[in-house]
């Protein structure tokens, strides 16, 4: 992903700090090994249909990122070699979901959703009012709330 998004320092910082957070939140919520294994696949990809996008409809959006970003994951995944058919689909699953926040079903979708929200809460600049309101609608995980009150001084009203 980063000679993929070569040129686009943003991108990639953006794709490493999502990755890391939801492999610490992963490992700290005792994810097993294979949907850990899947999380981090999916927290490196999940933005790939970003410039597909911007070609495309000259917007980035996320509901246009779930609509490119699986076909282009797929082909990357697949190109590899190391995954299953079997975890290319649920990779690609997330990735066609991960701005959709009414209906998160499994561990890895709830983790690589509080993963992306701690990077564009930062990245974003997010007032606190809009962060409270994130962490009661979306967080669910121990170890993503207590990173998201650390971070951002929720819990402490440092907001």
């Amino acid at each position: 992903m980063v000679a993929y998004n070569a040129g686009d320092p943003k991108r990639i910082q953006h794709l490493i700090k999502v990755h890391y957070f939801a492999r610490m939140i992963g490992l700290a919520e005792h994810v097993d090994e294979a949907t850990q294994l899947i999380l981090e696949a999916a927290a490196i990809v999940h933005d790939i249909g970003i410039r597909i996008c911007e070609q495309k409809y000259g917007v980035c959006d996320g509901k246009h990122q779930e609509l490119e970003g699986p076909d282009e994951a797929r082909k990357l995944l697949t190109d590899m070699g190391t995954f299953s058919e079997v975890q290319i689909e649920r990779i690609c699953w997330l990735v066609g979901h991960h701005h959709t926040y009414d209906s998160i079903t499994g561990i890895d979708y709830q983790i690589l959703v509080e993963a992306d929200f701690l990077v564009n809460i930062y990245e974003d600049n997010l007032p606190a009012d809009a962060i409270r309101k994130v962490k009661e609608k979306i967080f669910k995980t121990s170890a993503g709330r207590a990173l998201l009150d650390t971070m951002f001084g929720v819990e402490n009203n440092t907001l």
